[in-house]
């Protein structure tokens, strides 16, 4: 079958006018899904030819030839990529073969979803015929694959990309740095090559390579600097301790979500917001942020934002305590204190929605959640060796396992691997179902954003030899 063409970027849904409610007229409609209002956009003869094809994943996103597969470990079958990174002019895909996942059947809340609402002042929001969507023009022509820079780990479960476009990276990376020293004061002069080294050019333009513009990869790259800036600042390198870490994140989360109070107090919590380098970050990074997404991707961010801060505070607590946790109370805390924030925000990024309803469904936070683990297992593996040499002990999941389960530390890394390709297999799996069971564009384009980020995060690691080297166990 040809590959099915890229859908029209979507943009965030136009609030449906309803009709006005008779004088006599029955109990009011309870309020319904803004769902099918951004879906019918498409036509219904969109949706039926997605729903025709997805029963075959290799025909609805296509297959680029000649993509390395990574080899699985012994006794495990590899399953063919997932997430690979798109061959020239094509977009990132999520693909497993046709004979492995047939099309499941969606679950009660898809099936509400892509039925539409009904009830009075709703038959505009039902799927219908209309108009063909104008034919969008084709994505340009992206560089050939290759492989990194720096050294992949061995037997590591990951798919190469292509390298990020230079000019895009200059430019976010010149960006960035004007932004962090000119408008929130981030670092004394002494950590520039460390703002340097961490090269957020690179990263952010490789996690999102459907971003339209320079001006879309800024609200990613303004968020990540932010993060990391309290990250180091609060909890880490940069004078972090977990003592009095609650009152700092709680009051650095009103940068994101703010404080409604009274007349009295408002300018003293509004002064705080310039306390300190990271709630400077958070301010400025947010207000970006909200004048690009739509109020409830603002509301998803924050959200994930509070998962975050919540797994830093169990981290600490740890800390606190002198205690290293079992290994599934450390994969607890680590779904919690992940990337997460990042890939949840790539509709953001690449300058459409996906819609709320979509984005709470159980099957589509499992894929986030899923993508987001195996993404930071992939942080603690490669910062292995500089965590072993920076003060005081650092928590990360070859240090847990070979202190709760009695192993080697290399034997103790290489488990650590398989955690992690059993973690993403499972994600790609869990993409490739829910692929099959919404055919729904925004959703579809979303689920390969969240594969290109995974994929362009292990880049970003692996080449960025200035942080990251890995350990002799080989």
């Amino acid at each position: 079958m040809p590959a099915a063409p890229e859908p029209a970027p979507v943009h965030a849904p136009t609030p449906a006018a309803h009709a006005p409610t008779p004088a006599h007229a029955p109990e009011p409609t309870p309020p319904q899904s803004s769902v099918p209002d951004a879906v019918s956009r498409f036509g219904a003869h969109v949706l039926a030819e997605a729903a025709a094809r997805a029963c075959d994943i290799k025909a609805v996103f296509g297959v680029p030839s000649g993509t390395p597969s990574p080899p699985a470990p012994p006794s495990v079958a590899a399953p063919p990529p997932v997430g690979v990174p798109p061959a020239p002019g094509a977009a990132p895909v999520i693909d497993v073969p046709s004979s492995s996942v047939a099309a499941p059947a969606p679950d009660a809340g898809l099936s509400r979803i892509l039925r539409g609402p009904s009830g009075l002042g709703t038959a505009g929001l039902r799927l219908a015929p209309r108009a063909e969507p104008e034919t969008p023009a084709p994505p340009p022509e992206q560089p050939r694959q290759h492989e990194a820079e720096g050294t992949p780990i061995p037997g590591l479960y990951h798919h190469p990309v292509p390298e990020p476009d230079p000019v895009r990276v200059e430019e976010v990376s010149r960006r960035i740095k004007a932004w962090a020293i000119d408008e929130v004061s981030l670092y004394p002069d002494d950590w520039e090559e460390e703002f340097d080294g961490f090269l957020v050019g690179r990263y952010m333009v490789a996690c999102h390579p459907d971003a339209p513009s320079v001006d879309h990869l800024m609200i990613a790259t303004r968020l990540m600097v932010a993060e990391n800036a309290v990250d180091d600042c609060y909890c880490e390198d940069h004078g972090g301790s977990p003592d009095g870490l609650g009152e700092r994140l709680l009051l650095a989360h009103t940068a994101l979500d703010p404080l409604y109070t009274t007349q009295e107090y408002q300018p003293h919590w509004a002064q705080s917001l310039h306390a300190d380098a990271p709630r400077r970050a958070y301010r400025s990074a947010m207000e970006y942020f909200v004048q690009v997404g739509s109020p409830s991707q603002a509301d998803r961010f924050r959200h994930d934002m509070a998962r975050l801060h919540m797994g830093y505070l169990a981290e600490a607590a740890w800390a606190q305590l002198d205690r290293v946790p079992e290994v599934w109370e450390y994969l607890a805390m680590r779904q919690f204190n992940n990337f997460r924030p990042c890939p949840t925000i790539t509709d953001t990024v690449g300058g459409y929605e996906l819609p709320a309803d979509l984005h709470a469904q159980p099957a589509m936070q499992r894929v986030i959640a899923l993508a987001s683990n195996a993404t930071t297992i992939v942080n603690d593996l490669y910062s292995y060796t500089k965590e072993l040499h920076s003060p005081g002990r650092h928590l990360n999941l070859p240090v847990v396992i070979a202190d709760r389960e009695g192993l080697s530390e290399r034997d103790a890394y290489l488990k650590s691997v398989e955690v992690h390709n059993e973690l993403m297999r499972d994600f790609e799996a869990a993409a490739a179902e829910l692929a099959a069971a919404c055919p729904v564009p925004s959703a579809q384009r979303f689920l390969r954003g969240v594969a290109a980020w995974v994929d362009g995060n292990h880049y970003w690691h692996r080449s960025n030899t200035y942080r990251y080297s890995l350990p002799d166990f080989w």
